[in-house]
């Protein structure tokens, strides 16, 4: 009996790079040992990047990695080195950066070969063994990269210096231009013509819910009244819970979809997204008082607290597109399961809601469904003679034994790494969701998230980005403090416990040590104690992800109102000058920089309630703050009758706040100037609401 080999990948912590140890090729963690034997052999080093729940990930690992003559072609050419992007992010963005410069190209697997001190020269995502899909196969392209090493390492040299020379210049934005209001309807209307007005979203196939352009769409809108902005954001989160994006038996939403439509959906879930999204339908909700997106929020967060969530806090970071090898296998309907699995009117029930054929909805092999719906319940309601409520009943009971059904096949992995980034976006969205929703199980998982990470993952002021087994041996990048910051922030908002605020305020400090660039501006995406890599990356755009920066705008803006301190607004000036020209350029590529942008160009409210903790009348007050859009507000809880030097001191302008006659007192506040106190909440809604 052979005994199982492994290459070096088996001492890693990271599920990705474990389900590559078994493979022949040789690969190296990325580490000085890969580079210095790369150095030592003369040989350029061969990069894949790639994460657990990835598809194509599996499909190259399985083509090419296990296959013996691949693995050949590799080791005796190559030194090889395996990344997981979530693990590290930061070398991620910089090759990723370099495929979009070289081939135009992005996405994983991504395939980077470069030289031993880490400059690329050839970059390219997903390649099969033999030619196929109008790409050369890794069987004849790495002997022609090596022979093109070997024969013309002066040209490689000069390309690949050539190349770094253009990523470094990429990140430096030397250009300023001066902005004013109508920066904000430019961003609106230039994402308005990437709109898709027949089924919502932004941009054609593969379509991704981008939840930064409906944050921003509806904040925008609501401000001006511009019921076609409302209308975009609200077609668009329609659409997609419709739609196969949206898992309707076990909820959270997939990545993307393939299609224009929001059909049939790219199958991994990522806790990034199920957060994001959670935010825009909470603003949807609050701005429609739409009960489907309520109940959407729910749905995501009974999701991620079943799937996603780690007994000891701090939630896990994606769940495989992949099942039993197969994408989407666990997800998937033939007519006949489904029929099983359903007495005959759910299944008569299914089949006219969820769209199901015999032969298959979906362009896909072996007549597989998948469940979507085409029209609203109104009119389901109608077509079905049925009363919408009882509908919508039968449907739940549908869909209980479909799940009761799937449960019993082979669930898709799930990667446990816990990430500060990821977790701080959800943090935010459940501590928003529990305040709004009145939902406290909601804050309870975003405390207990945000304990872990702060008694796990902060050593010596600062702030880790991966947790598995342990502390990983990176660092961490901008987005992590950004996030998490921002995560406890509106963790006190929902709580009113101190300790988060200060904490924030703490990280806030170490982030402008680590990442800001003191001669321009702005946050640059990895620390100066940090690896660099080939050069410092400084992000502004927002995409599935918001930026750093943007991110870290808004929290500029929420604490200097929170702590007294003008000059962190200073701060948000500079991100400002420093992107300004990208922001006048492109905006649409923008949206939760715009979105930030508002609260600094326009101000916010603070409101200080004083009252008696935990009385009902005191969470009166504050409940009709929280069950309003007002976005512009951020708010502080004074408790009477209790000693609040701690609260005094930390936001520098409560002092002399007390509650009046006994009863709860909201002091309105515009650039730390009060307004006369109220006891009355339309008093305070008004005077919160005046431009």
């Amino acid at each position: 009996m052979n005994e199982r080999k492994y290459n070096r990948l088996i001492n890693e912590k990271s599920p990705y790079l474990q389900q590559h140890a078994t493979n022949p090729v040789d690969w190296y963690p990325w580490s000085q040992e890969a580079f210095e034997t790369a150095k030592r052999e003369d040989k350029p080093i061969f990069l894949s990047i790639g994460y657990s729940a990835c598809h194509w990930c599996h499909v190259m690992e399985k083509d090419s990695f296990e296959d013996k003559q691949v693995a050949d072609l590799l080791n005796n050419n190559f030194i090889c080195i395996k990344v997981d992007r979530e693990e590290r992010p930061d070398i991620d963005k910089t090759y990723m950066a370099t495929a979009q410069i070289l081939a135009n190209t992005s996405g994983w697997p991504l395939t980077i070969v470069m030289t031993p001190e880490r400059k690329p020269f050839f970059a390219s995502t997903y390649i099969p063994k033999h030619d196929a899909y109008g790409r050369v196969g890794m069987v004849k392209l790495l002997p022609r990269i090596r022979e093109i090493w070997d024969t013309k390492r002066e040209e490689v040299l000069k390309s690949s210096d050539k190349i770094t020379a253009s990523l470094q210049k990429a990140s430096r934005y030397k250009n300023r231009a001066e902005l004013d209001e109508s920066i904000f309807e430019q961003g609106f209307s230039q994402l308005g013509r990437f709109y898709d007005q027949e089924y919502g979203g932004f941009g054609d196939q593969p379509k991704f819910p981008q939840a930064a352009n409906i944050i921003y769409m509806l904040r925008y809108s609501h401000k001006n009244e511009i019921s076609s902005g409302i209308h975009m954001a609200t077609q668009t989160l329609d659409n997609m819970r419709k739609g196969g994006i949206w898992d309707h038996i076990g909820f959270g939403f997939h990545r993307y979809s393939t299609d224009r439509s929001w059909k049939l959906p790219h199958f991994e879930k990522m806790l990034y997204d199920q957060a994001l999204l959670a935010r825009a339908y909470i603003d949807g909700y609050l701005v429609t008082k739409k009960q489907l997106y309520s109940q959407t929020v729910k749905d995501i967060f009974t999701f991620v607290l079943s799937d996603l969530y780690s007994s000891e806090g701090g939630f896990y970071d994606s769940v495989d597109a992949d099942s039993q090898g197969e994408e989407g296998k666990y997800y998937l309907w033939t007519y006949q399961q489904l029929k099983e699995a359903l007495n005959p009117e759910d299944f008569k029930l299914a089949v006219n809601v969820f769209n199901i054929q015999p032969e298959g909805n979906i362009s896909l092999e072996n007549d597989l469904n998948i469940l979507y719906i085409n029209e609203d319940m109104d009119k389901l309601s109608r077509k079905l003679k049925l009363p919408a409520m009882q509908l919508s009943d039968m449907i739940s009971g549908c869909l209980q034994k479909l799940l009761a059904a799937r449960n019993k096949r082979q669930h898709p992995f799930i990667d446990p790494k816990i990430l500060t980034d990821w977790n701080g976006l959800m943090i935010a969205a459940m501590a928003i969701g529990g305040r709004v929703l009145d939902r406290p199980i909601y804050i309870e998982a975003a405390k207990k998230a945000a304990d872990f990470i702060i008694k796990n993952m902060i050593e010596e002021g600062r702030l880790y980005h991966c947790w598995n087994q342990g502390l990983s041996s990176s660092g961490s990048t901008i987005d992590d403090y950004a996030y998490f910051i921002n995560g406890l922030l509106e963790l006190y908002q929902s709580t009113f416990n101190l300790r988060y605020l200060k904490i924030a305020k703490q990280l806030n400090s170490k982030a402008l040590e680590l990442f800001w660039d003191e001669e321009n501006g702005g946050f640059y995406y990895t620390s100066v104690t940090e690896d660099a890599l080939i050069y410092r990356q400084k992000e502004a755009s927002d995409t599935s992800l918001p930026s750093g920066n943007s991110v870290s705008l808004l929290n500029m803006i929420r604490l200097s109102k929170l702590t007294s301190e003008p000059e962190l607004g200073q701060f948000g000036l500079k991100i400002i000058k420093e992107f300004s020209q990208s922001l006048k350029n492109n905006p649409q590529y923008h949206p939760f920089m715009l979105y930030a942008y508002l609260l600094l160009y326009y101000g916010t409210r603070e409101v200080v309630v004083c009252g008696q903790s935990f009385a009902d009348d005191s969470q009166n007050m504050i409940n009709q703050l929280n069950r309003r859009y007002l976005p512009q507000v951020n708010v502080i809880f004074k408790p009477c009758q209790q000693d609040n030097t701690e609260l005094d001191n930390l936001t520098g302008f409560t002092h002399s706040y007390i509650c009046y006659e006994q009863k709860p007192t909201a002091y309105v506040c515009t650039d730390f100037n009060c307004k006369f106190p109220t006891s009355d909440i339309e008093k305070m809604i008004e005077l919160v609401t005046e431009e």
